[in-house]
């Protein structure tokens, strides 16, 4: 409550009496500029004027209620604050498939021959190869990567966290480039296949997302699993399909796609199934 000082019997000594209220005064008949020019007004700030509503875009208000996304979706985008490592591994596949389709062809097909985890670079320089080959889309098809990326990794980083999800990816990588390309190795060498297959373009990131797919089914309980397990097989079966499936390098492909699957079903998902969820 406010107070004001007015004059008493004695000039010198002040006596504090409540103040009238504006919205009494308007009760008495005074005009409100009256109130709000006299000296003594009290500014009185109701709750609507300490809180203005956020005006909503002409654009948002155009679109149909049912049209808008539910915050729900929203949550499952990655993003670089929930999943850094999912959405930093996008954004750079992302160059790349810019690179592979405005690029010169004669830069990107030297990047790319570098960066193949093909029997040839692997007896040479395999680190390189290995680390590299996971960085590029053979096709610069980044938008089905990016759906598969937030179904398969995004939620497993959600409850692993970045570092860990990181270490699942790529041993998934390096273990079936490794299971596959050593056979092969040892097919050329013993010249039972040309010497030309040791140059077969062998890029991009399946083996990693296969992994962290595989560990995601092996935590599901019961029916769901059973249903996960037949989708990945049915995934992993259906790309050999699709592919060219009399060719050998469809045949080392779908043999790396089924040793990451099983290495996340069957090696990595027994030992994080009693690893807690990271805390938000």
């Amino acid at each position: 409550m406010s107070w004001l000082r007015t004059p008493a019997s004695d000039p010198t000594a002040p006596i504090l009496e409540p103040a009238a209220s504006t919205a009494t005064t308007q009760a008495g008949g005074t005009p409100l500029a009256d109130v709000l020019g006299s000296p003594a007004a009290t500014a009185v700030l109701t709750e609507d004027d300490l809180v203005q509503p956020t005006p909503r875009p002409a654009f948002l208000a155009a679109v149909p209620v049912s049209w808008r996304p539910k915050r729900a979706w929203l949550n499952l985008v990655p993003s670089p604050r929930s999943t850094p490592f999912t959405f930093g591994y996008l954004v750079l596949l992302l160059g790349t498939s810019l690179l592979i389709r405005f690029g010169s062809s004669k830069l990107t097909g030297k990047l790319l021959a570098v960066s193949s985890t093909d029997a040839h670079n692997m007896a040479r320089h395999p680190l390189t190869a290995l680390l590299t080959s996971a960085f590029w889309i053979a096709d610069g098809g980044w938008l089905p990567y990016a759906v598969i990326f937030a179904i398969a990794v995004a939620p497993f980083e959600r409850r692993f966290g970045g570092l860990r999800t990181a270490l699942v990816f790529f041993s998934g990588h390096v273990l079936a480039t490794i299971a596959t390309e050593l056979p092969v190795m040892a097919l050329i060498h013993t010249d039972v296949l040309p010497h030309s297959a040791g140059r077969w373009l062998d890029i991009g990131v399946s083996y990693g997302f296969l992994t962290t797919a595989g560990v995601l089914v092996a935590l599901l309980r019961g029916r769901a699993r059973i249903a996960g397990i037949v989708a990945l097989e049915l995934f992993v079966i259906g790309v050999y399909v699709t592919d060219d499936p009399a060719s050998l390098a469809s045949v080392v492909t779908v043999l790396g796609h089924a040793c990451a699957a099983h290495f996340g079903l069957l090696v990595w998902g027994p030992r994080l199934r009693s690893v807690p969820r990271i805390a938000r």
